[in-house]
């Protein structure tokens, strides 16, 4: 995907779908959906030069580039620095080599050392990374020893997303030849659960079910998504959500350019948020941050039994936060009080 040809593309895609606007202010920024890093420095700053035709940063946005770990070269950190880059999303998933050699990443652990010293000694010190934990029992991998060394790194952000096993993938197609066994749920709650204790240990705070940050730092970006603001998406696969529907575009790298380049709208499909879908996304978003949900006083008596069983808590300002323990149970919680709610 060569870097000009990107961000032609990206600039078309905005000319097509907002070609009346007036620049708009936007509180963050970030590039990600796969390995725009992959872009280098000079095609990262090419493409938010594009984007700033249309959207001005905010005082102080945050500004975020998922990057795999070798990918953050001293050069490419400075030109990113040089767009207005201030915080990296770093790809790392494990520091056992064994592991990242069965998830075919090009990266070993050596490589996400590297990758953080370099990102700080050229000046992006806001970085965050990510692992994977619930893992096939034949890895024999040491979750605590993958969580000691992110935490020696001093990150100050980590996402912890526990393994799903997709069709029609390489690990789907194993597992659907019996080369692969999922985790059961006792050890996803397990490391979920050791992953916790460790973490706010060492000083972070555990702001969202698969998010941990140091005191002040929590993803700004991911966060707006978790209060249901309103964003724009721009690129393949890209989604946006307007407050009141969603639109989502074409996936394909090769159809999406074919339709901008023929200053058409990419968009694959849309959906407008029915009273229903409002009502269950307010209490799935809310149950699943520390920000926790309002409840109504008919609601109290519902959710005593989950605060009885260590799932749930009940604060001074009468909202709803899940606890560890009820984050594992965070889709079934959802849906229950979604139905107690739509009988009102």
């Amino acid at each position: 995907m060569p870097a000009d040809e990107y961000a032609d593309a990206v600039g078309a895609e905005l000319a097509v779908r907002f070609p009346e606007r007036e620049p708009w202010e936007a509180d963050t920024l970030y590039l990600g959906g796969g390995t725009p890093s992959r872009l280098g420095g000079a095609g990262v700053a090419r493409v938010l030069d594009v984007l700033r035709e249309r959207i001005t940063p905010a005082r102080g946005a945050e500004i975020t580039i998922e990057a795999n770990p070798e990918d953050i070269t001293a050069d490419a950190v400075r030109d990113w620095r040089g767009a207005g880059v201030n915080r990296l999303s770093i790809g790392s998933q494990s520091f056992d080599d064994r592991v990242l050699a069965w998830m075919h990443r090009t990266h070993d652990a050596a490589a996400i050392v590297r990758a953080v010293h370099t990102a700080r000694d050229a000046g992006i010190a806001n970085l965050s990374l990510d692992l994977i934990f619930a893992l096939p029992r034949e890895l024999e991998r040491a979750w605590r020893g993958d969580l000691e060394q992110a935490l020696a790194l001093d990150p100050d952000h980590l996402s912890l997303y526990g393994l799903t096993i997709e069709p029609h993938t390489p690990l789907g197609r194993a597992h659907h030849r019996g080369q692969v066994r999922e985790s059961p749920d006792e050890r996803y709650e397990e490391e979920f659960l050791l992953a916790h204790d460790l973490l706010l240990g060492a000083g972070m705070e555990h702001y969202e079910v698969s998010n941990f940050g140091k005191p002040g730092r929590a993803s700004r970006h991911n966060s707006a998504y978790w209060s249901g603001a309103p964003y724009a998406g721009i690129g393949p696969s890209a989604h946006e959500f307007d407050g009141a529907a969603r639109r989502w575009n074409t996936a394909a790298y090769a159809e999406w350019l074919r339709r901008v380049g023929d200053s058409r709208d990419p968009v694959e499909s849309r959906e407008t948020l029915t009273a229903e879908n409002r009502l269950a996304e307010t209490v799935y978003l809310g149950l699943r941050t520390r920000a926790g949900l309002g409840l109504d006083a008919r609601e109290l008596h519902h959710v005593e039994p989950w605060i009885q069983a260590g799932w749930a808590t009940l604060g001074p300002d009468e909202r709803l936060r899940l606890t560890p323990l009820g984050w594992l149970r965070l889709d079934a919680l959802a849906a229950d009080l979604t139905h107690v709610r739509s009988r009102y």
